[in-house]
């Protein structure tokens, strides 16, 4: 068992969607409130709700129908990704004051390693405390805390109390608090792997911790080993400094994507084409921020039935080029897609991935510099974009669909949390 010596922080910001929006608008308080989609554009569903909405049993990811039978007085917002990255920043401004060491966990959670630091602001207790109230104060929010010696067991604490709570999983209380725990409250443990866990009488994560490394490894190759170590309190993955704001490759990031359910069923090439273009625009621009290339190319659609798939495609050399970008995913969705009335597309995905640094040497074509050409002209319209506004420059092709002709996909993009794993 690792030793205790390590003190890390997970802080955890309650319904944090839902809570901005009562700190912006304090008049909201007391009452149940929710952030949900825009129906109209098919995205009817609850993304956050407050405390009292809970209590309501409104449910996140349920229809706003639903939501409202359950609660007819519910105040559901729409989403402002702007403001919450806006709270995320704030937030992350205050842990920087216990440690540098502080790696966020999508905008509304964060891992803080205080080991070396903790002496200097009076004990790891004093330092989560302290982080609560000064929250509280200064942002209008609540968070719950988990203190523990590995990153693992520390999530497990900001999720075992909330609201507003700080819980303690050391090496006296672990296994009465973390091993009695059902298996889907371990990270990483979804609804298949609880399945395949349960099939084999493995029900808990103390289950999971005393299976031998050999069996879990049966059961789910390497994963199943990495969940038993988990499940141990052997995580020794360390804290890494990671900025939202600075997203690069060599900070980890593993892939750019970005998709969109349409505002209507796509049955016809020419819409589906500003889809897009439109989305490998978003795609393109973060890679060349985050200083990344990517020699992978891939879609994920989803038709009006709601059945799926993925495809991919390799590319010769990396490219952060819009043009290809695009020019790849449209090839990918023409040669497995009919675009008409019989299997209209709902929803879309581009993804890239295989990434690696912009600034290493790229062996390109004798007589063909049209790569090079593509990504000066996009780092030209991305200096444009950032004085004027993701819009004061549009492709013609993405004009096409009237309905999408509102949308700045890049601003309004969702961020999602980083991986656990990236390294």
């Amino acid at each position: 068992m690792q030793q205790a010596s390590r003190q890390i922080l997970h802080v955890d910001q309650n319904c944090f969607y839902a809570n901005v929006e009562c700190a912006e608008h304090p008049e909201l308080r007391g009452r149940p409130v929710a952030v949900g989609g825009d129906v109209e554009k098919r995205h009817g569903i609850i993304l956050a709700k407050n405390q009292e909405a809970k209590a309501a049993g409104v449910k996140t990811a349920e229809t706003l129908w639903q939501a409202r039978l359950k609660c007819p007085e519910l105040i559901i917002l729409p989403p402002d990704y702007r403001l919450y990255m806006r709270y995320s920043a704030l937030a992350r401004r205050i842990y920087y004051d216990y440690t540098d060491l502080v790696e966020p966990f999508g905008p509304d959670e964060a891992w803080l390693d205080v080991t070396g630091s903790a002496h200097l602001q009076g004990g790891v207790d004093i330092i989560a405390r302290e982080i609560s109230e000064r929250i509280k104060a200064e942002l209008g929010l609540t968070v719950s805390i988990g203190v523990s010696w590995n990153k693992i067991f520390a999530k497990f604490g900001s999720d075992y109390k909330k609201p507003d709570a700080i819980t303690w999983i050391d090496t006296s209380n672990y296994r009465t608090i973390v091993w009695e725990a059902p298996v889907r409250e371990l990270l990483y443990v979804g609804a298949a792997t609880e399945t395949k866990l349960r099939l084999v009488g493995i029900n808990t994560i103390g289950d999971i911790a005393q299976a031998s490394a050999e069996s879990m490894r049966g059961l789910l190759g390497k994963v199943g080993e990495i969940l038993r170590i988990f499940a141990r309190g052997e995580d020794t993955t360390s804290v890494k400094p990671y900025d939202l704001a600075s997203e690069n490759v060599e900070r980890g990031i593993k892939s750019y994507g970005n998709g969109l359910t349409a505002p209507h069923d796509i049955s016809n090439p020419r819409d589906a084409k500003a889809l897009v273009y439109l989305l490998a625009e978003s795609v393109a621009q973060r890679m060349r921020e985050g200083r990344a290339r990517a020699c992978t190319i891939g879609i994920g659609v989803r038709d009006a039935s709601l059945g799926g798939y993925v495809r991919q495609m390799q590319l010769a050399s990396p490219t952060n080029a819009t043009a290809v970008v695009a020019a790849c995913a449209w090839k990918l969705l023409r040669a497995n897609e009919p675009l008409d009335e019989t299997r209209p597309l709902r929803s879309l995905h581009v993804r890239t991935s295989s990434l690696s640094f912009a600034g290493d040497p790229v062996q390109m074509a004798l007589f063909d510099d049209e790569g090079a050409k593509m990504e000066s002209l996009d780092n030209a319209v991305d200096d444009l974009r950032r004085r004027f506004g993701n819009r004061c420059i549009l492709r013609g092709v993405e004009l096409c669909d009237t309905s999408l002709n509102d949308l700045d996909i890049k601003r309004d993009n969702v961020v999602h949390p980083v991986g656990f794993f990236h390294v």
